[in-house]
């Protein structure tokens, strides 16, 4: 099988090689004899009904600092392609929202990975809530009376903008701690959605697990231990990756949220286990094949474009 792949991603100079899951995929379906193609979000166009981009033939090479080749700009029919890889980093603001819309008046023949109506209707820290028993308790809200009540219940919390990405902006705040006003006075002026407080989960000294999910199945982890004085496992604050396998309870939570994955078509999705919690269900541009792959040896980019493929085929048929 030999499909037409656009990838509508960040700016391909920029990304990390090394860490960078967009890539690995890019570098899958080329060794797979996929023709690839590179275009940014703001090149989409909708005129007419039919969605289109500016676009570059493109090939990629794990060759640090020689990682990729364009072609030449040109009109590019999206209906014409096989695939399209939604794969942009937040935020997930009005204008990723703007080009889920767009994604989604492709004909049905077109793969969109992972589906934009989902992707816009299950936002990480939404998605999540729709699992409340696996989840540490939750507060979505702008209410500062409501915000400050939840510290006082649990004396210990995490605070955190609602369609925030990559740690930042994420506060611990304890009991004692002055600054949980100054904190929502500060999203009130710069952040216009709620956000989420949860009950702080002490065991995320021992880790923040990431797990990958293919269409629906669980396919690996790694687990991301903060960095001392941190309370964010992101790898780009600090954290530090290291292998992990998956306790009873997270074999659990794969069990209850995967056939809700794969039903909404979320190809591509990682989950954030901390202790016997699930904090987020990354659905946008989820991260980790490369980690994944060099503590276990597990190709997860494989095992994505296995999926997608066997989703190809059952359209055509």
């Amino acid at each position: 099988m030999s499909l037409t792949v656009a990838i509508q991603m960040d700016p391909i100079e920029r990304i990390d090689i090394g860490g960078d899951s967009t890539f690995a995929l890019a570098l899958e379906a080329q060794m797979r004899g996929h023709k690839l193609w590179y275009y940014l979000p703001k090149h989409l166009i909708q005129r007419d009904g039919k969605i289109s981009t500016r676009a570059q033939k493109l090939a990629v090479r794990e060759e640090r600092g020689n990682h990729f080749t364009l072609g030449d700009e040109q009109p590019l029919d999206l209906s014409s392609v096989d695939v399209v890889l939604l794969r942009q980093d937040p935020p997930f603001d009005m204008a990723y929202i703007t080009t889920t819309h767009m994604l989604e008046r492709l004909p049905k023949r077109v793969l969109v990975v992972n589906d934009p109506y989902w992707v816009r209707n299950s936002p990480e820290k939404i998605f999540v809530t729709e699992f409340p028993d696996l989840m540490p308790p939750t507060l979505i809200s702008s209410d500062p009376k409501a915000i400050r009540a939840f510290r006082d219940e649990f004396k210990d919390i995490i605070v955190k903008p609602l369609y925030g990405n990559g740690g930042h902006g994420v506060f611990r705040v304890r009991e004692e701690d002055e600054n949980l006003n100054a904190i929502i006075e500060f999203f009130a002026v710069f952040v216009r959605e709620p956000l989420m407080a949860q009950r702080y989960v002490p065991q995320v000294r021992q880790g923040d697990k990431r797990i990958i999910l293919v269409d629906g199945e669980f396919a690996g982890a790694i687990n991301r231990v903060p960095a001392k004085g941190e309370a964010r496992s992101n790898m780009h604050v600090g954290g530090r990756p290291e292998k992990a396998a998956l306790t009873a309870r997270e074999q659990e939570i794969c069990r209850r949220i995967g056939p809700e994955l794969r039903k909404r078509g979320l190809i591509f999705t990682g989950i954030d286990v901390i202790g016997d919690y699930i904090t987020e269900i990354n659905v946008t541009s989820p991260t980790g094949i490369w980690e994944i792959r060099r503590f276990d040896g597990t190709d997860t980019a494989a095992l994505i474009w296995n999926a997608i493929e066997a989703r190809v085929r059952e359209r055509r048929t």
